[in-house]
């Protein structure tokens, strides 16, 4: 599609590139939870899914060779290997568009066709932040729910409000569906079962977000004691998640569980615990403005700037910058759910990462000439194809703006990484993020 073909009021505007800049201004305004993907490029001709596999640790050697065993060929030692885990990406599509009819918008023309652009970029930079929030906190849900309704007797089917987390388990570093021969260690009250199958409701029930309630199937009967509503259901690979005053559920939480200095703290003890790598000199904490806010409010908090100065940048700025071995970013994408139990409450959920947290694939073929050929006017900022279409209407007055992108994110488990390997690790499948749950 060539630059003549446009009405000739917008072809000084594209040949000077104003379209452009105004997206990529817009674009540029990213919301937070994007930055922590590392990108990787997507080839083309491999499929629409990636598997990728991350090599393990082998076990310290802390006993010494026995010498009357160093014998024959093999000198007294067995052969040991390393383990793997996989984790896979899904290319998907994205896309929007808007139409811009000249005759009734000619008054304005110039103003509005820039002003849909920069609406474009900014719905093509939040839709990307969701869905790095999403894939960033779905794994970090996993493995920790409630019992949602009480056993009326001993039974092996529970009903809870999340089952994410309970669906698989990682066998030779590959995720397989539970069952009898590959069942999962679970925690349901105060004792431990084996969950052997999973079933979603059909009506989602789930007050979680993006959650999926469920039955799950043990080996044996779980007592009405354990299965009472509002008991919590936690797996052995759960992923870790702090709350204010050890409260075991979301639904637990009370109106005094703010986020405090602590929680901040336990939360970077858990990363490191696990030896996650940080992001430039520290951890990244994603958190919204009223989460930021509780802080100053911690004692803990004032006692650490206690005798502070205006110019301190803490207080300066009135957030919080970088300390306690974290970077804070604010942003407004951040999960908000209505307290499952107590109206009127709202739980908050700040989330710590590590490097490595979240993997973005972008597809590599997205400006390739067959897909956008060289007269055409598809521009591709931050790995997002922004389109303008010439009218092609009878009249020759609807021109069509349009955004897409190809690619997906995921977040990559650490199963590899066990006590065995790192003797301070937790055993969650993922361990580079760790969710804060709090009242604000």
């Amino acid at each position: 599609m060539g630059i003549q073909n446009f009405p000739a009021a917008l072809q000084p505007i594209i040949m000077q590139g104003f379209l452009e800049r105004e997206f990529e201004m817009s674009l540029k305004s990213r919301l937070g939870y994007r930055l922590i993907a590392d990108r990787e490029e997507f080839s083309v001709g491999i499929g629409e899914t990636l598997t990728k596999t991350r090599a393990g640790l082998k076990p310290s050697v802390t006993v010494p060779l026995v010498a009357s065993s160093n014998t024959n060929l093999d000198n007294g030692l067995t052969s040991t290997n390393w383990g793997v885990e996989q984790y896979t990406i899904s290319l998907n599509f994205y896309a929007a568009t808007q139409d811009l009819n000249m005759v009734t918008s000619r008054v304005g023309i110039a103003t509005q066709f820039l002003q849909n652009a920069a609406t474009n970029g900014e719905q093509a930079a939040r839709s990307l932040d969701e869905l790095a929030r999403n894939a960033l906190f779905a794994p970090y849900f996993g493995g920790n729910t409630r019992v949602v309704t009480t056993l009326s007797g001993a039974s092996a089917n529970v009903e809870v409000d999340d089952i994410r987390g309970f669906q698989t388990v990682f066998v030779n570093g590959v995720q397989q569906g539970v069952s009898s021969t590959c069942p999962l260690t679970a925690t349901v009250g105060m004792n431990t079962y084996n969950i052997v199958g999973v079933t979603p409701d059909t009506v989602n029930i789930s007050t979680a977000p993006n959650g999926v309630s469920g039955v799950l199937l043990f080996s044996g009967n779980v007592t009405v004691v354990d299965g009472t509503a509002g008991n919590g259901v936690k797996a052995a690979t759960a992923s870790s998640i702090v709350r204010p005053a050890s409260r075991t559920t979301t639904a637990n939480l009370q109106a005094t569980d703010t986020l405090t200095m602590g929680n901040l703290l336990d939360a970077v003890a858990l990363l490191r615990r696990n030896a996650v790598p940080l992001v430039d000199g520290v951890y990244n904490c994603y958190l919204d403005p009223v989460s930021a806010r509780q802080l100053f409010a911690d004692s803990d908090f004032k006692q650490l700037f206690q005798g502070a100065t205006s110019s301190n940048p803490v207080f300066r700025q009135g957030m919080v910058s970088d300390f306690l071995g974290l970077r804070f970013i604010t942003t407004t994408e951040a999960y908000v759910q209505n307290h499952p139990t107590i109206g009127g409450l709202y739980v908050r959920r700040p989330i710590v990462c590590g490097q490595g947290a979240l993997i973005e694939g972008d597809f590599a073929g997205i400006a390739a000439d067959d897909v956008a050929p060289k007269d055409s006017l598809v521009n591709i900022i931050d790995n997002v194809a922004m389109v303008t279409r010439e009218p092609i209407d009878r009249l020759q007055q609807i021109i069509a703006q349009s955004w897409y992108w190809i690619g997906g994110f995921c977040a990559p488990s650490d199963t590899t990484t066990t006590p065995t390997t790192v003797p301070t690790a937790t055993n969650a499948n993922y361990k580079r993020a760790v969710m804060i749950e709090h009242i604000g």
